[in-house]
């Protein structure tokens, strides 16, 4: 890679080793589809680790002697501050592989053991995501650019980090982004650079959090501001006050269910009355692991209880009834090369689609439960499906399985 190759003018020749360590352990990380590399110190060896798929993966042990240059190498590339090992620092840096430029986050950590660093990538392919990828049902990305049609009002993303929304704004943002609108965002940190779209980074050093963010963009302009994440009470006041004055909203949340979303907003102090008149809607998601189409065994319902019992939990949810028969084909993961073993490759996500018209929004002025909001939202909308729904609709699909559904959701 191009600008590792450059730290050689830095570095000393008897380093080329650690150069080339460093140099295969990133592209091995790049052709694997990794979102980190983890370099970690330990007793006797140093440990790297890729996150592939939203799951951590050792790949190799090193003699813990080489992990302090190995450290150093990094830090140097990412412009970091090679004599400074007590404290966290944060870097960035750029490396050429298969034809194209791959930003690289670097954080580091001082530990007992020593400093560890994880390098986070971010694919420049990011930022031409489409929502028609993002694994919305038809019925659910209907339904949520029927939200995103609205001139003015909140849309909120929710799930825990990982799941994927920060992916689900910016494929937003690309469908949005016409010459006609003025498009803002205030993002901790910028992860991808969008063309048309005037981008805002978080630095609370100098006093611009997300809040005084959100003012200063109220002043330019805006038609549709998105803001990376709403964090405090502060935030979400102003962000109401904007999607009510003629702004188009999209934020992030961290709950579990869409109804949810509701409930921390009131939480935070949200007048009801205002945060019903604000919100569009809401959408809920996590990311599950794509079956590996080389591998993928197909199976019945029936060959595992639990298994079973998960689809008649489900089936009871929705109807009342059990309408799984247990001879239904599913596929189970199983591994080879082309997956690194793991059975899965790729992810994608499961939503819940939330909403909120006239009927919820009187709900919402009411403090009505999560579960009565949600209950609501499905005699207004029918067919509606809570986030188990659409997942088990993808597990009948063979997309994915029971086993990962379950790790995802935690149910």
């Amino acid at each position: 890679m191009e600008v590792i190759s450059l730290l050689q003018y830095q570095l000393k020749m008897e380093d080329a080793p650690i150069l080339r360590l460093l140099d295969s352990i990133v592209t091995e990380g790049l052709e694997a589809g990794s979102s980190d590399i983890h370099l970690e110190p330990g007793t006797g060896f140093s440990r790297v680790r890729y996150r592939i798929d939203g799951v951590l993966q050792q790949a190799q042990k090193l003699p813990m002697e080489r992990h302090p240059a190995l450290v150093s190498c990094v830090k140097l590339m990412a412009g970091m501050d090679i004599a400074e090992k007590r404290k966290p620092q944060d870097g960035r840096a750029q490396v050429s592989h298969a034809n194209k430029m791959i930003d690289l986050r670097v954080s580091s950590l001082p530990t007992v053991l020593g400093e560890k660093v994880v390098i986070r990538i971010l694919d420049p392919d990011a930022n031409r995501l489409r929502l028609e990828g993002m694994g919305f049902t038809e019925k659910n990305l209907a339904l949520y650019r029927s939200m995103c049609q609205a001139s003015y009002g909140l849309i909120l993303v929710t799930g825990p980090t990982g799941s994927g929304k920060t992916s689900t704004l910016y494929a937003t943002l690309q469908e949005l982004n016409r010459p006609e609108r003025n498009i803002i965002t205030v993002e901790d940190p910028v992860e991808y650079s969008m063309e048309g779209v005037n981008q805002v980074a978080v630095n609370t050093r100098i006093g611009m959090d997300f809040a005084s963010g959100l003012r200063s963009i109220l002043r330019q302009d805006p038609d549709i501001i998105m803001i990376g994440e709403i964090r405090d009470r502060e935030t979400a006041e102003i962000s109401v006050q904007a999607a009510l004055t003629g702004h188009l909203v999209l934020s992030s949340l961290h709950t579990n269910t869409a109804a949810g979303a509701v409930t921390r907003l009131l939480d935070m102090g949200i007048d009801p009355f205002l945060a019903a008149s604000a919100l569009r809607g809401i959408v809920a998601q996590r990311l599950v692991r794509r079956l590996c189409p080389s591998c993928k065994q197909a199976g019945n319902a029936g060959e595992n209880v639990w298994e079973r019992n998960y689809f008649r939990h489900l089936d009871l949810i929705r109807e009342g009834k059990s309408t799984t028969d247990t001879n239904t084909i599913v596929y189970h993961a199983t591994g080879c090369e082309a997956c690194r073993q793991s059975g899965y490759r790729g992810r994608m996500a499961v939503h819940e689609v939330l909403p909120v018209n006239a009927a919820l929004k009187e709900k919402i002025i009411r403090h009505a439960t999560e579960q009565e909001l949600w209950e609501a939202a499905k005699t207004e909308f029918p067919g509606l499906q809570s986030l188990e729904e659409d997942g088990m609709k993808k597990v009948k699909e063979g997309v994915t399985t029971v086993q990962e559904l379950l790790r995802v959701l935690g149910v």
